[in-house]
């Protein structure tokens, strides 16, 4: 049996319970409750706030974590890094008011900067001999500069816009963050086993959300054409249809071409193009 800790609450917790329900995992919500089993696989989920999971997943109180990559860096537990989810994805940046001259991470030297993230902002600012005062504090970190406590900060940054309703401008990325799964050091041959099962789903998942699913009709003499862009997870599939001269094509592609290879498709002579998403996917 694996025990997995999820965040408790929030967007991290949406994302990670939907994940384990794409995998077809079935278990009960958090509600008000710390603990769920797994009706039909051998896993357990906790709920805990994400900056305690790290400490839970080196204590071997859980076998397993997804957390925020910012929060594994910030809390430097030990752990190994088994899988990137792709999900959750922000940037750690500093941001400066607006009338700041902000030109390169120098102008930020003797500067003294708020922010819930001491070690990896530490870390940055180290490595690019830069000296400032950093004023660790939690929660409303963008108000600092308007307060007259800081000269700037370095916050989680999603769409910038509470950055700009505070009077603030983003001048450097200093970390970008995705959804991690998280692993003891020292899980037994078993615990390895059911992980391996788990990754088996989570990646199947993962390539489905990549990829789209296409048929289309087109021209038997335009087929060749069509192949060479689409090539398909091996190659497509090419149907006869009852109307002489034409056949069906069926292929996969990949979300991040997918305009760019419908547009050809079209200039190529392909028509009817149907679009279905991918559910799962396994190579």
């Amino acid at each position: 049996m694996l025990r997995i800790a999820i965040q408790k609450s929030g967007r991290l917790n949406e994302e990670s319970v939907q994940l384990l329900k794409e995998c077809g995992i079935k278990f009960a919500g958090a509600d008000r409750k710390l603990f769920a089993q797994a009706e039909n696989f051998p896993i357990e989920i906790l709920y805990l706030r994400d900056d305690d999971i790290p400490g839970y997943v080196e204590d071997q109180v859980a076998d397993l974590g997804i957390i925020g990559e910012n929060v594994f860096a910030e809390t430097n537990k030990s752990a190994d890094v088994i899988e990137k989810l792709g999900f959750s994805k922000c940037r750690l940046s500093i941001a400066v008011p607006k009338a700041f001259e902000y030109k390169h991470i120098s102008d930020l030297n003797l500067k003294s900067i708020a922010t819930s993230y001491p070690n990896i902002l530490g870390d940055f600012l180290l490595k690019n001999n830069v000296k400032a005062d950093i004023h660790e504090i939690s929660g409303s970190v963008e108000i600092a500069p308007g307060i007259g406590l800081t000269d700037a900060i370095c916050d989680l940054v999603s769409s910038g816009s509470t950055l700009l309703s505070n009077g603030l401008k983003e001048a450097e990325i200093i970390f970008k963050s995705e959804a991690i799964l998280i692993g003891s050091k020292k899980l037994n041959d078993e615990k390895k086993k059911i992980l391996q099962d788990l990754l088996f789903r989570i990646r199947a998942v993962r390539k489905g959300k990549e990829h789209k699913y296409i048929l289309l009709n087109a021209p038997n003499e335009a087929i060749e054409k069509i192949i060479s862009i689409l090539p398909g997870m091996k190659s497509p599939t090419i149907l006869p249809l009852a109307e002489t001269g034409w056949s069906s094509v069926h292929s996969v592609v990949k979300e991040n071409e997918f305009w760019q290879v419908i547009q050809d498709l079209r200039q190529a002579g392909a028509q009817g193009i149907l679009v279905v998403p991918i559910e799962k996917m396994i190579l």
